[in-house]
């Protein structure tokens, strides 16, 4: 069977967990940087597939394994109050809320600690949101593309008009795809070392 999108399977998570992992720093490996990479898919990864499943596709290598996958949410506001009411108890004892964060992996388990960062006034307009990881081997094959082509049209089906993500500002490489699928820049005062980048869920062909 060749690679190919499909609906995310209980069975991907721990793919979703390392690919996440792989991709984490600037799109690059974490495990050099972090001592506990793992706080990655806890805060950007893991609470998409358990808490909005149906809006989590992956790309299969063609046996059985994924090697990429988009995950995301019909609405941000509703998906920040469901983190914060189901998703942090399960991974609070793991990843402690640091306060005030002084390494690199307090500093994302902070992150973990205050979904409220998702509500973004001038993201108002794009309710959607999500998140894209693929393996380096899998970059630059179309992959990409079709999985937020398939998540588009998923968000379409539900009434979904616009769709945002938040990226860091030094990932070249990601913001040229980005570019590439139709993305514009959101205007965000003060937003330190990311970028809000925002489109419509159309696709281009679809009926």
């Amino acid at each position: 069977m060749t690679s190919h999108v499909r609906p995310y399977e209980p069975g991907d998570r721990a793919a979703v967990e390392d690919i996440c992992v792989r991709t984490a720093h600037e799109g690059g490996d974490s495990r050099p940087y972090y001592e506990d990479p793992g706080v990655f898919p806890a805060a950007f990864a893991l609470p998409y597939v358990v808490l909005e499943p149906e809006l989590a596709f992956v790309v299969d290598d063609g046996r059985g394994r994924a090697v990429g996958y988009v995950v995301g949410t019909a609405d941000t506001a509703r998906f920040v109050t469901e983190y914060r009411a189901k998703w942090l108890p399960r991974i609070a004892g793991r990843y402690p809320d640091p306060v005030e964060p002084r390494t690199p992996d307090e500093e994302i388990a902070r992150l973990l600690h205050t979904p409220e960062r998702m509500l973004v006034p001038q993201v108002a307009g794009y309710p959607a949101h999500l998140h894209i990881d693929l393996l380096p081997g899998w970059q630059g094959r179309g992959y990409g593309r079709a999985l937020l082509h398939t998540l588009f049209r998923a968000l379409r089906e539900r009434g979904v008009p616009a769709v945002h993500l938040c990226m860091v500002t030094a990932n070249t490489a990601a913001r040229a795809f980005y570019d590439r699928l139709g993305f514009h820049e959101i205007p965000v005062p003060d937003a330190g070392p990311v970028t809000f980048l925002g489109r419509t869920t159309e696709v281009p062909g679809a009926l």
